[in-house]
């Protein structure tokens, strides 16, 4: 209807009280405009803000409307002409400023709306302390306290974005040149899609149910410890693989592995002969491939960054984690990926700090010191010092020294702590002087030379394997020159006071023959797994010339086995003349299957509690002593001569 109709029904009033309307427009062509707006309840008190911001908006959409409808002035036709140029240039400035404004706003805003919940929190807080009758002056003390505290990190404690070696190397390379041979590396193919921790991510199959688990066996307080188990078909591949390995035939192991590509032995093992074979490529891959495979059996429970999760290395199940570690960190330090070693020793110790099997305590200070971490190793040296005598140890007593000094030099702080330090290592183990300057090509002084007291003849055959150890893995950041003057300066020091009869020789020289009687187990293990040439160069013989295998060397003494390899039957009669000769004199005596000249392998030697290898050296040993007395008594008859027997003939005649 028309508003002309309406009215000569209802009138102008009586329609906008019909309406509910403040007031009514009429326009030229007769249509009518509502003034005001219909009453209605408030629900949202925001609605309020949002209609202001409507017609403020429509407003100023209005006034640009009417400017830009307005005929432009002479000078603003000229100012355009002038700044057309400009306007292009300065548009995304003026987009920049207005997103920045917004952004501006929008956090103010945020802040203001964190400062209220604050305040209601706070008041809220103390409602509470009034009805619980606490007093308000304490709680907030305690909480400024609370918040006060340094939260201190162990020295154990692990980062876990420093255990991927490919985030060192974007910080000594660049991003760019990381990420094109990591698309180099992975190809066309499609990886597992797996993230894993340890280990960076490979073009490797989906693994499947490999067969092997973790349990967790006990909770100590805040300590788990767990274990890896072995399926019954994993059981049967490692009496497999352990076959393969006696006949020391490589052949048998890819094999094995081609039916078998996640048997964790059979990779580490393989990756040796790569080694030897001068493929350390080949060797890496086995390597992580293995740690991969782990870390997907792990437990949920099985922290890494934690620091209280434990493995018994006695458990045999559990040493390849142990040993693939181990390699897997002195591969990555051979990349120059130092500050990512440094984090698995710190790994491999959290998993057994009190017995550490694999002597990680021995090559951890290098690590720091390459990683230029020396507030971290001057930290874990005192903290562990007074409970686990860390001066005694070659490597610490040195290293610890040079990274004061080091500290202090950056610092621009005297070096008087340092030069103590060094100085009391170097009377502790005068055997370190020489054997480092010779590496280090620098000729010593002919005073050093003749003194005696830097003679390495006089250090037992354990502390001599411990400095070989050191020299040979640290001689790179001793040989500096500005290193080499400072120790040189310090043996002048040590040498005045050697004249001038220091008590503190004598104090060293009897705590070198109470420390340094025997070389521990792991100590031997670490040796053999770091592979340095000045250390094995000082192995025991009869350790040497014994057969070790890499995924297991030198097996514990009381290792614990859920499982035990069946024992091999006697052959009695299809071993030929030979065989028989020598059982008919020892009966006892029994050849191994497949000509293995070795003895029983490590892991049935830790199961059945007993050394088979040497049963089988004792009985060769006894069968060579009844072969020497069996020649030494055989005694050959007279044969008479020709001469002899024509005489006689001829008497005959």
């Amino acid at each position: 209807m028309s508003s002309r109709v309406l009215k000569k029904l209802h009138g102008e009033k009586d329609l906008a009280a019909a309406l509910g309307i403040d007031g009514m427009s009429e326009s030229d062509d007769g249509d009518i405009s509502l003034r005001g707006s219909v009453d209605k309840p408030v629900n949202n008190r925001f609605e309020l803000l949002n209609s202001v911001e409507h017609s403020l908006s429509d407003t100023e959409a209005k006034e640009d409307d009417d400017r830009e409808n307005e005929p432009p002035t002479e000078g603003q036709e000229r100012n355009k002409l002038e700044k057309q140029d400009s306007t292009h240039s300065t548009d995304s400035l003026k987009r920049r400023k207005k997103k920045k404004k917004k952004k501006l706003k929008s956090q103010k805003s945020t802040e203001e709306n964190l400062d209220d919940g604050d305040d209601e929190i706070e008041a809220s807080i103390r409602e509470v302390n009034k009805l619980l009758g606490e007093p308000e002056a304490h709680a907030s003390f305690h909480r400024q306290s609370c918040d006060k505290l340094p939260h201190e990190k162990s020295v154990l404690s692990i980062d876990l974005r420093s255990l991927n070696p490919d985030n060192e190397m974007k910080k000594i390379f660049g991003s760019k040149v990381v990420q094109n041979e990591q698309v180099k590396k992975r190809g066309r193919g499609r990886g597992h899609g797996r993230s894993s921790i340890l280990v960076s991510q490979k073009n490797w199959p989906h693994i499947g149910k490999p067969g092997l688990s973790m349990r967790l066996l006990e909770t100590k307080g805040n300590l788990h410890y767990f274990a890896f188990e072995h399926s019954k078909q994993y059981q049967t591949i490692q009496l497999q693989f352990l076959e393969a390995v006696e006949s020391f035939n490589p052949e048998n192991i890819v094999a094995l592995l081609n039916t078998y590509p996640y048997h964790i032995d059979a990779l580490l093992q393989l990756s040796d002969i790569c080694k030897m074979g001068d493929d350390s490529q080949m060797a890496a891959e086995l390597i992580e491939k293995s740690i991969f495979i782990m870390e997907c059996c792990f437990h949920p429970l099985f922290n890494l960054a934690s620091g209280n999760c434990r493995l018994d290395y006695r458990i045999t199940e559990n040493r390849s984690f142990f040993i693939a570690l181990f390699k897997h960190l002195v591969i990555i330090g051979l990349r120059g990926c130092n500050r990512t070693s440094l984090e698995f020793c710190k790994l491999l110790l959290s998993l057994d700090p009190d017995e550490d099997p694999l002597g990680v305590i021995l090559m951890i200070d290098y690590y720091a010191l390459r990683s230029s971490q020396y507030e971290y190793l001057i930290k874990l040296y005192y903290e562990w010092n007074p409970s686990r005598n860390l001066f005694q140890l070659p490597n610490f007593a040195f290293s610890v020294a040079l990274a004061t000094y080091l500290f202090s030099v950056e610092d621009d702080e005297p070096t008087h702590e340092a030069d103590l330090m060094l100085q009391d290592a170097l009377i502790m183990f005068p055997g370190f002087l020489l054997p480092m300057l010779n590496k280090c090509n620098v000729e010593p002084d002919k005073a050093v030379l003749s003194d005696p007291l830097f003679r390495p003849t006089n250090d037992p055959p354990a502390l001599t394997q411990l400095l070989s150890l050191y020299v040979g893995r640290t001689y790179g950041i001793w040989k500096a020159p500005d290193i080499i003057a400072w120790l040189e300066r310090q043996v002048r020091e040590v040498m005045s006071r050697h004249k001038n009869e220091d008590l503190f020789f004598e104090e060293c020289e009897e705590k070198k023959k109470l420390r340094f009687v025997g070389t521990p187990r792991n100590v031997l293990r670490h040796i053999i797994l770091s592979d340095i040439r000045d250390a094995t160069a000082n192995l025991p013989q009869d350790l040497v010339s014994s057969s070790m295998y890499g995924f297991d060397p030198l097996p514990p003494l009381d290792s614990i086995s859920s499982y035990a390899r069946p024992t091999r039957p006697v052959v009695q009669d299809d071993r030929g003349v030979l065989s028989t000769f020598f059982r008919s004199l020892l009966p006892n005596f029994n050849v191994p299957r497949d000509g293995a000249a070795a003895a029983e392998a490590p892991r049935e030697a830790g199961a059945q509690g007993g050394d088979v290898r040497g049963d089988l050296r004792r009985s060769v040993t006894s069968l060579l002593d009844a072969m020497r007395d069996l020649i030494s008594n055989i005694h050959l008859a007279d044969v008479p001569n020709e001469g002899d027997v024509d005489s006689d003939e001829e008497r005959e005649r």
